[in-house]
């Protein structure tokens, strides 16, 4: 059976990116496929300070950048395209991309997710000056600061107690008048001395110059608008798993791609890492590891097909 690839990843996040630099030290022939910037969700982060090996910060960009240069000089080749299409028949794939079809004996999928977004005014222009996604990756830079909380489900109370760590100045606010979030964690919330609560309240605007200074709340009950004094905004009202490709693919509550321990959906050789997989921890070192996996398991199932595994 004649392929393009012995191994195609779609995506070129952390997850993509360790993936690849895996499958190139095991002498496959494989290829990351990214529609965009290799780097996925690292490259929003400003100072990523809590990857192991790094004592000291690392731009998220640079760190991208030598994930990257690490794959390829392992060998792995990149492809900047976006995939619009993927099926197997028999024991290959065919993965139709806006540069041709490329057909392959395994496929990761590295494609993440994307922060749901709030569309307010200032959300986008503040993004890494005071925006954040991830209290783990960006909190600590606001120790002693006063940073607003926005979201009501589980990792928004997650994430506000551990931000209530680093400082007695947190606020969450939340559209309905109650979290939705599990019992448990909703009450550590609302017991916490150093998380101020405020249902019925929406964002509207954030404000700033060179960085963020203010922001604009909406009481729901009211109809009061009012403006104050804010120096980071962390929101985590969900996230969409980008699994396009793969509609039928059996997803957890959430939309995210359940697998194995090998990182392997309900199609054999078809593997999923990453932001895009039903896990409880969302972290640049978990979706590297999720790759390495994934690329472990990847690499047994092409040498069984090619009729080089080890007895």
């Amino acid at each position: 059976m004649q392929v393009d690839k012995d191994l195609v990843i779609i995506g070129a996040g952390a997850a993509g990116l360790s993936a690849a630099q895996y499958a190139a030290r095991a002498n496959l022939d494989v290829l990351v496929i990214e529609q965009m910037a290799a780097g996925g969700q690292s490259l929003i982060i400003g100072d990523l300070e809590n990857y192991p090996g790094f004592p000291e910060p690392i731009n998220g960009a640079d760190f991208a950048q030598l994930l990257e240069t690490q794959a390829k000089n392992f060998g792995a080749e990149f492809l900047i395209a976006s995939a619009t299409s993927l099926k197997k028949e028999g024991e290959i794939f065919t993965i139709e991309t806006s540069k041709g079809p490329i057909t392959t004996y395994a496929v990761i999928l590295s494609t993440g997710a994307q922060h749901r977004k709030l569309g307010i005014p200032g959300e986008k222009e503040f993004s890494g000056r005071g925006v954040s996604y991830c209290a783990t990756c960006d909190g600590p830079f606001f120790k002693g600061k006063k940073m607003l909380v926005v979201g009501g489900g589980d990792a928004a109370c997650d994430e506000a107690s551990f931000l209530a760590n680093l400082s007695d100045q947190v606020i969450m606010i939340h559209r309905r008048d109650r979290f939705r979030a599990q019992k448990s964690l909703a009450d550590r919330v609302l017991h916490n001395p150093n998380i101020e609560v405020r249902f019925n309240h929406v964002l509207k605007e954030i404000k700033g110059s060179m960085k963020l200074e203010s922001v604009v709340m909406e009481n729901t009950e009211t109809g009061e608008s009012y403006e104050e004094e804010m120096d980071a905004v962390f929101v985590f009202i969900g996230s969409i798993p980008q699994t396009q490709l793969v509609p039928d693919l059996p997803k957890d509550e959430g939309g995210y791609i359940i697998t194995d321990q090998c990182m392997e959906t309900e199609v054999k050789g078809l593997y999923a890492a990453g932001d895009l997989r039903a896990t409880p921890f969302r972290q640049l070192v978990v979706a590297a590891g999720e790759g390495a996996v994934a690329t472990h398991c990847a690499s047994q199932r092409i040498d069984a097909i090619k009729g080089q595994a080890y007895e």
